[in-house]
């Protein structure tokens, strides 16, 4: 009798990367980390590493045409590869592209794409070193392996996070959440006339955020200016509450953070309302912002307390499977990873 199958939707995205992971056992010296991290990480010479990440956009899962600008979608693809590298406490140097295009796209069209590439690698100071072209059934595809460097001493990993640590977040949450229901409800109305022009004036910051984010590489410079190096490390691209439960698992601690600590621009604030959303839940498990997440020892809460773009939202504990949020009210209630996942959408 066969076995009975199981369904990618039941593991979900991480779910089948541990099973992917649990597959394979690292073999050469030189592979320091492997899968389970933001990048891997290479040794190179001396104490110096390579970081290397990967990741793919696919149209109609990641971005949709009909409201993305093809020259921003370059952009982004390379500012979210360049957001794991940051991740890791490290600086992105080269990038790859390989791209599949149906016959629908222009040359015209990929010029655009490329221009937007050629844009974030001028910004990030990356050079794109290679890639590959070929033809895709329906749609287009990008795929992106990003290069990046840094001493093996300086490199922040998901693990290391101690009890006590406190927990702090980059820029604000949900604005790129919010973007896109502003995006897809705008479609919808074009959808049912035509003639209706986009109002996005008033949504300008969310719907860039979405749109063209932008990886916090100044704020590895700035944390290595006031020398702080973070415990543990991870970029928000899936939901703050996912990225809190990664840091959890694979630092086996505990977490509670503060409710009214969560920064929430008050743009995407309104709008949440507007939209009959709770402006927190967004924050929580809009994603796509890609923030940067950290924890940090005590004695270094000195040295960034001032920072205007560093916030400290909660601190770490020693019971590992207790992962809560104190209310404005002084409730505590656990917190749940409501992030999207890739393979039940």
């Amino acid at each position: 009798m066969s076995e009975k199958r199981i369904e990618i939707s039941q593991l979900g995205e991480f779910g089948l990367i541990d099973r992917i992971n649990r597959q394979f056992t690292l073999k050469n010296e030189s592979s320091l980390k492997g899968i389970g991290d933001d990048a891997a990480v290479i040794q190179a010479s001396g104490d110096e590493c390579m970081l290397v990440s990967t990741d793919m956009l696919v149209e109609g899962i990641h971005f949709d045409l009909s409201y993305v600008p093809i020259q921003h979608l370059g952009y982004k693809a390379v500012a979210v590869n360049v957001s794991d590298i940051a991740a890791m406490n490290g600086k992105a140097e080269q990038i790859t592209v390989s791209i599949a295009l149906s016959n629908r796209f222009s040359v015209e069209a990929v010029d655009a794409l490329y221009q937007g590439i050629k844009t974030a690698c001028e910004n990030y100071n990356v050079d794109l070193v290679g890639g590959d072209t070929t033809s895709s059934a329906a749609g287009l595809v990008i795929s992106i392996t990003v290069l990046g460097r840094a001493p093996k001493s300086k490199i922040v990993y998901r693990k290391g996070a101690q009890v006590n640590d406190i927990i702090c977040v980059t820029g604000d949450l949900g604005a790129a959440f919010m973007g896109l229901q502003v995006l897809e409800r705008e479609k919808q109305v074009f959808m049912a006339d035509p003639g209706m022009q986009p109002s996005l004036e008033k949504y300008e910051y969310m719907v860039g955020r979405q749109l063209k984010p932008e990886a916090r590489t100044d704020i590895v410079f700035d944390l290595e200016e006031a020398g702080v190096k973070p415990t543990s490390m991870i970029d928000v691209s899936d939901g703050l509450v996912s990225e809190l439960f990664h840091l959890s698992r694979h630092s086996e601690v505990g977490i509670r953070i503060y409710e009214d600590k969560v920064p929430i621009d008050h743009m995407t604030f309104e709008t949440a309302v507007e939209f009959k959303l709770d402006p927190i839940t967004c924050a929580l498990n809009g994603g796509e912002d890609y923030e940067l997440l950290f924890t940090i020892r005590q004695e270094d809460q000195e040295k960034i307390k001032k920072h205007p773009d560093i916030h400290m939202i909660g601190y770490v504990h020693d019971r590992k499977n207790e992962r809560v949020m104190i209310t404005k009210q002084g409730n505590t209630v656990p917190l749940r990873a409501q992030g999207w996942d890739h393979f039940t959408e």
